[in-house]
């Protein structure tokens, strides 16, 4: 049980009695000594109060309130009050054309600059390099009021490895004109496209560009008739070398491997180079695609009409056509299926301008209609050299090529006599560097085939 108040405190009395007395006996005894004691005493109570009392009241009990005010940064509030801001570079790439003048190509690139166009009129830097040709890449740089800060023309006269580059740049005492001369640089690129109509729609469609087309064709050329042969569907996959002035491409170059699916056949090429040797083409288990003729006189082109019986046009009835026709614009170069000697160089009857080239054994070539013969008589002529130009002389209705293959005196398909020329294999010594290329080659195509391809704007 608790004891009460009432017997606590008698307790507490009777112990400071005694306390009391006890005390009274010392300061009788050590009167000092209690002094000093007493006042070390209060000293310390008084700061023990003073401890207690600074404890109180309850923080818990005390009124809140919450004030909120936003603060700079004092590195942003100064980096604000001393940064200017950046001016505004406006960059537009676009081709040089045939038709340009100083304000038309300022106009195309967006720049609208009367003193730099008065400038362009009358630089003969320009006039002699930029203006009046094409397939050269100019890049102009304009402030924000469209105003010309620098512009840039390159392109590659010679096939070196270098470019020219025209810089215009406005200086503080106006336009200057400079030529410099710098190193190309070359990348890879991958595209894939599939045949809706054409071979060229195709590749139009996917942004190939046409010199990449036309190896395509030539590349598959003594497998594939891409004049009648190509079916809606068919598809390809190339990469192929880009050569670059200051990152900008300036044009394509060769084609590093290619795959054509016609007909549902697989068809592979890479470009292999054997140390010592000529580079060519190969399939990948190392057969040469390069045949001993090649399957057309003409770079990449239409047939008209194909080695079978027609209706003559100017005969006026049914015979053999003992050839394939190819139709192109007058001046197209012609060239020398295989390495031969020029048989005759002239005119003929029907054939109007033509050439006999003679092969080795028993096969011979004509090339009728020609506008001009580029050749003699007795000359040696190695594959794909230039003969003439396409025509419309003799028994034509219209510019193009009349081609024959005879063999023995009798005309044969030349397609199909392309097909069947020899090639020649991959050296064993060169096989195991071969074998590392394809490894590569079925990579970089198996990632072509995978891209999605971008239709052209």
């Amino acid at each position: 049980m608790k004891p009460s108040l009432r017997t606590t405190w008698s307790e507490s009395s009777a112990a400071l009695s005694a306390f009391g007395r006890l005390a009274q006996g010392a300061l009788r005894a050590h009167p000092r000594r209690v002094l000093a004691a007493v006042a070390a005493t209060l000293t310390v109570t008084a700061g023990g109060a003073y401890a207690v009392a600074s404890l109180a009241p309850d923080a818990s009990d005390l009124p809140v309130r919450m004030v909120s005010e936003w603060v700079q940064p004092l590195a942003t509030a100064n980096a604000a009050s001393q940064t200017l801001p950046a001016p505004v570079i406006l960059y537009r790439t676009d081709g040089v054309r045939s038709t340009d003048s100083a304000d038309s190509l300022l106009a195309r690139l967006g720049v609208s600059d009367p003193t730099a166009a008065a400038y362009l009129r009358t630089d003969a830097q320009l006039r002699g390099s930029v203006l009046g040709r094409t397939g050269r890449t100019v890049t102009a740089e304009a402030d924000e009021g469209h105003q010309l800060k620098r512009l840039v023309v390159r392109w590659v006269p010679e096939d070196d490895g270098k470019f020219k580059r025209l810089v215009v740049e406005r200086g503080t005492q106006g336009f200057e004109t400079r030529i410099e001369t710098a190193d190309l640089s070359s990348s890879m690129r991958l595209s894939t496209g599939t045949i809706r109509s054409s071979l060229f729609a195709a590749t139009d469609e996917v942004g190939l560009p046409d010199s990449v087309a036309t190896q395509l064709a030539e590349i598959f050329s003594g497998d594939i008739d891409f004049h009648r042969a190509l079916r809606k569907g068919d598809r390809f996959s190339v990469s192929y070398e880009v050569q670059e002035a200051d990152g900008e491409p300036v044009r394509a170059g060769r084609v590093l491997s290619a795959e054509f699916v016609n007909a549902g056949k697989n068809y592979q090429a890479l470009w292999f180079q054997e140390p010592g040797q000529k580079g060519a083409y190969y399939t990948p288990d190392g057969s040469s695609l390069k045949r001993a003729f090649l399957a057309s006189p003409m770079e990449f082109s239409r047939v008209t009409s194909g080695f079978k019986m027609r209706f003559h046009p100017i005969l006026q009835k049914w015979r053999a056509h003992l050839g394939v026709d190819y139709a192109a614009p007058t001046g197209t170069s012609v060239r020398s299926v295989g390495d031969g000697v020029v048989e005759f160089a002239g005119w003929q009857n029907g054939f109007g301008n033509v050439v006999f080239v003679k092969h080795g054994g028993a096969n011979s070539t004509v090339y009728a209609h020609l506008s001009r013969i580029s050749v003699k008589r007795g000359q040696s002529l190695s594959q794909g050299q230039h003969v003439g130009a396409v025509g419309s002389t003799g028994w034509a209705t219209g510019p193009h090529l009349h081609f024959e293959f005879r063999v023995n005196g009798a005309h044969r398909d030349p397609l199909t006599l392309a097909r069947q020329s020899e090639s020649k294999p991959v050296t064993a010594a060169a096989r195991p560097q071969f074998d590392r290329q394809v490894h590569e080659v079925k990579r970089s195509l198996s990632a072509a085939a995978t891209i999605i391809p971008a239709r052209a704007q």
